[in-house]
This record gives C-alpha cells, sequence and structure tokens, in this order.
C-alpha cells in the first residue's frame, strides 16, 4: 500500500512575516485584499510562492479590515459574490504579472463558515465567478460544506480540509474561537492533531469522541503567534509518520 498523502496549506500575506511559511507548505491561501493584503502583499506571496514551487489559492473573504474577516456581516448573496469576484480577480491579475497561477479557491473566516451552510450564498460566489470567467476552480471547505455541494452542482472539484492547529467539536465542526481550546497553539498538540487526522483517519474532539475525517489538505493558519514553529512541528510530524506532502491542486 503506497504511503498516505496530503496537502498542507496556509492563509499567508495577511501578517508581516507569514511568507516564511512558503518554505514549509505545500500550498498557499493568499489573502485578496477584503480581511487583509494588497496590491504589494499580494505580488510578494505570489512571488514567494512561485520560486518555492507552492501552489497558489485564492483566500477571498468579507471586506472587514477592522475584524479581520472574522465577523459575520450579514450582506445579501449578491453583493457578497461581486465582491468576491474583484479580490479574486485581483489577484488573478496579480498573479499572471509576477509567472503564477490561481490553482483553487478558498474563502476566509466568517464568510468561509457562512459558505459551509447557507446553499443561496455558496452558489451565488460560484456562479458570478463562472460569468467572470473565473472558474471552474478547485473549492477548498470543511467537510459537507454548502459550498462544496454547489461545487459539484456546478462540475467544480470539491476538496475536503481538515485543521492541525483547530479544535473540533463532536458533530464535526470547528470549537468557536472564543472558546476555551478552540486553537491549538503548541506546536506538538497540532502535530499531534495532524498526523491523527492524516493517518488515523480522524480527530479527537474536545469532548473526547472521534470524528471521522479523510480530508486532502490540512491548514495551519499563518496569523497565530508562532505559526512558523507549528508549521515546521506539523511538516515533520507528518513525514515522521511516513506521510508524503504534495499540492491537492495542479499550479
Amino acid at each position: 500500500m503506497p504511503p498516505p498523502s496530503i496537502d498542507l496549506n496556509a492563509d499567508l500575506g495577511e501578517t508581516d512575516g507569514d511568507l516564511a511559511l512558503m518554505a514549509i507548505v505545500t500550498s498557499a491561501n493568499i489573502a485578496c485584499g477584503g480581511h487583509a493584503g494588497d496590491t504589494r502583499s499580494m505580488a510578494a506571496a505570489v512571488e514567494a510562492a512561485v520560486a518555492r514551487g507552492v501552489t497558489i489559492g485564492a483566500h477571498p473573504s468579507y471586506r472587514d479590515r477592522s475584524g479581520f474577516g472574522r465577523t459575520e456581516l450579514g450582506l445579501g448573496a449578491g453583493e457578497v459574490a461581486r465582491d468576491v469576484v474583484d479580490q479574486v480577480a485581483a489577484l488573478g491579475g496579480i498573479s499572471s504579472r509576477v509567472g503564477g497561477a490561481i490553482s483553487y479557491l478558498k474563502l476566509h473566516g466568517a464568510l468561509y463558515h457562512r459558505a459551509n451552510h447557507d446553499r443561496g450564498c455558496a452558489d451565488a460566489i460560484l456562479r458570478a465567478l463562472a460569468d467572470a470567467g473565473l472558474g471552474p476552480l478547485p473549492v477548498l471547505a470543511q467537510p459537507g460544506a454548502a459550498l462544496l455541494l454547489a461545487a459539484g452542482d456546478l462540475g467544480w472539484p470539491g476538496v475536503e480540509e481538515g485543521y492541525c492547529d483547530r479544535s473540533y467539536r463532536s458533530d464535526g465542526s470547528l470549537t468557536d474561537r472564543g472558546e476555551a481550546g478552540a486553537v491549538h497553539r503548541s506546536p506538538e498538540a497540532a502535530a499531534r492533531q495532524a498526523v491523527e487526522i492524516a493517518v488515523g483517519g480522524g480527530v479527537h474532539s474536545l469532548d473526547g469522541s472521534f470524528v471521522k475525517l479523510r480530508p486532502a489538505s490540512l491548514c495551519v493558519h499563518g496569523d497565530t503567534p508562532g505559526a512558523l514553529q507549528v508549521a515546521a512541528e506539523v511538516r515533520r510530524a507528518l513525514e515522521l509518520a511516513g506521510v508524503v506532502l504534495a499540492p491537492f491542486a495542479k499550479s
């Protein structure tokens, strides 16, 4: 039996110094100017990804820089979709100028979670991207997300994602960031969870129950304090466990 293979992605172009993770991850979700990022940071992130052979993903969000895109704004689906198109198009233009290309889509923060359950919003986003000539693209989201169902109906690849540095509830959802234990700040804890998911086929939730997961990609957050150490330990632990690190999308 061949060794397990998994992608390691990170949200990058969000904070000073986070591009150092390009040396560790296999895919980079690059902030497109909604919650973070601007023309300069997008160009720097794309250049770093191209230099390292890291696959580039668009990481759009609500336009909410003060809340880092983590506040639900309750905007209409059409408005959200138009804003996502603008952000993806901006990253696409910059990518083409510096020799890169967008290979997948991953929403950020509150919009990511909204598209997990709001099928109307999910449909609007993907149809707007298609109408703008920005698809089809592989779509990265949590198992069971409405966005993955919408992608499937449009014939877009849907890719399931798991998290190394976030704890889970027994229903497979992520623990809310406002709750104790929601974020694994210890590199060792994140690494243990990464191996458990990649090799063990699931994760133990905060209440001790086992949640089955078979994601194609694992995420580490580039804005978490000590993110570089967390990502390095996650990669080291996965490789020691015999897991092959490879991008899920072709660049």
